[in-house]
């Protein structure tokens, strides 16, 4: 039976999707997400950039955050600040593209690459930044099929992170409707 995926630009209705998501998805959980944001920084970071999100049969069930390096400086996040040590990007308007979280029972099937597509499409020609621990092989290997390029690697709390770059053009972005079947 195909399932009615939406994607789109999140708004403060999404916010306890995406902190019910988040919070079954950190690494004490069993998942991947290594921070855990609050309904606050979520809600600014809505005001600074898209957030996307998808749904599946209306039950959220993936995001991405972003973050502009502006926003960034006012936080200092430590990990973020390694981040740009190892890898500064080309441009100023540069910025932070993760957490991206998809749930455990539609990962696998497309669902990061249509909610990244609609990113390009909202940010277009602007390069996004990101890092992955090193032992994440399934995001590492998810992100490299969208072809994100792997520019750097550092260290933070004894641990190893990947970092990657994209900047696609607008086209590559182009927008094919939000609504989706899986």
């Amino acid at each position: 039976m195909a399932q009615n995926i939406q994607i789109k630009v999140a708004n403060s209705m999404d916010l306890d999707g995406i902190l019910k998501l988040q919070s079954q998805n950190q690494i004490s959980q069993g998942g991947t997400l290594s921070a855990e944001l609050s309904r606050n920084q979520i809600k600014e970071m809505m005001t600074d950039m898209p957030q996307i999100v998808a749904y599946v049969n209306d039950k959220m069930v993936g995001f991405i955050l972003t973050t502009s390096q502006a926003m960034h400086k006012k936080r200092q996040v430590p990990i973020v600040e390694a981040m740009f040590t190892s890898y500064a990007g080309l441009k100023t308007d540069s910025y932070i593209y993760g957490p991206v979280c998809v749930s455990e029972a539609h990962r696998g099937k497309g669902l990061a690459q249509l909610m990244f597509n609609e990113l390009l499409y909202q940010v277009p020609n602007r390069e996004g930044i990101l890092f992955i621990k090193s032992d994440n092989v399934s995001s590492l290997r998810a992100h490299e099929k969208m072809g994100i390029k792997k520019v750097s690697s550092f260290n933070f709390n004894t641990a190893e992170f990947n970092v990657f770059s994209y900047l696609f053009s607008s086209n590559e972005g182009k927008k094919h409707g939000n609504k989706h079947k899986l």
